[in-house]
């Protein structure tokens, strides 16, 4: 019997009003975000602060930077944000990350079912897969869904208290992500993140 697909009645959030609830404090993380969406909404959230790495053609990496960076700076709060899509793009990372267990690490994955960037085709979640149990079956420690927005209190303190490394799935209605014109000069935002990096870990 095929798997049926996953219940989204109950979804009424709206993306863009997700990362400030979450993240009322975002300055305290050093942060990566996947390409398209969950990097506007970052930004946005941001003011695209020195303190966020922002993707831009890597469909899929943002999981392992968020690790690597995670494992580099034990005694910093690591969160990445990330899309089911691109989180799909290199799902095994779950694996790698509950194996490594970093005690730092949040992961935000923006849920909307759907490949917003080429058209909004329905995605796989749209279909049979449940990202929050594939991360509980891959080890992450602490795993949480929300769906509502009368849920987003309960997930802000997830995301602080939960044994870490947490995965937070928030499933959210089809929609444009913040409007943020990202800066695209890749090279000078990576010098920026670097430069902010070093100075953050010679303060320590």
């Amino acid at each position: 019997m095929s798997p049926s697909a996953p219940d989204r009645s109950d979804v009424t959030l709206d993306r863009r009003d997700l990362l400030p609830h979450l993240f009322p404090d975002p300055a305290r993380y050093r942060m990566v975000a996947g390409l398209a969406g969950a990097s506007r909404d970052a930004a946005a959230l941001t003011g695209e602060a020195d303190y966020l790495f922002t993707m831009g053609g890597a469909m899929g990496a943002a999981l392992s930077i968020g690790l690597g960076m995670a494992l580099a700076a034990p005694d910093a709060e690591i969160a990445a944000i990330t899309g089911d899509g691109e989180l799909l793009m290199n799902v095994g990372a779950l694996a790698t990350v509950a194996s490594a267990a970093p005690g730092n690490l949040t992961i935000v994955c923006i849920d909307n079912a759907q490949h917003a960037e080429t058209g909004g085709q329905p995605g796989h979640t749209a279909r049979c897969t449940d990202l929050a149990k594939i991360a509980e079956g891959a080890g992450i420690a602490s795993v949480m869904t929300v769906s509502r927005p009368d849920q987003l209190a309960a997930a802000a303190r997830f995301l602080i208290a939960a044994p870490a490394p947490r995965f937070l799935l928030c499933r959210v209605l089809p929609g444009p992500p913040c409007a943020w014109n990202r800066d695209w000069d890749l090279a000078a935002c990576r010098q920026r993140f670097r430069a902010a990096w070093q100075a953050q870990c010679d303060s320590r």
